[in-house]
């Protein structure tokens, strides 16, 4: 079973700590990234009695944000 870390009141203090911009501020901002997702898989069963073509495909998602 994982557990999770126990962290000591000096490493709390550590920490770093930044305020986020007022809601009204953030519902204005306006991100946009387009993504891209590509799956690709071949099987090939050609001349062949009796036999079974299998193909996996991976996925790769690509974003693209400024």
């Amino acid at each position: 079973m994982h557990q999770t870390p126990v962290l000591s009141t000096d490493e709390l203090d550590a920490q770093s700590l930044e305020l986020l911009p007022p809601r009204e501020t953030l519902f204005f901002d306006i991100n946009v990234a387009p993504v891209i997702a590509v799956n690709l898989a071949i099987a090939v069963n050609a001349a062949t009695i009796g036999s079974t073509a299998i193909a996996n495909a991976g996925q790769n998602v690509f974003v693209f944000q400024h």
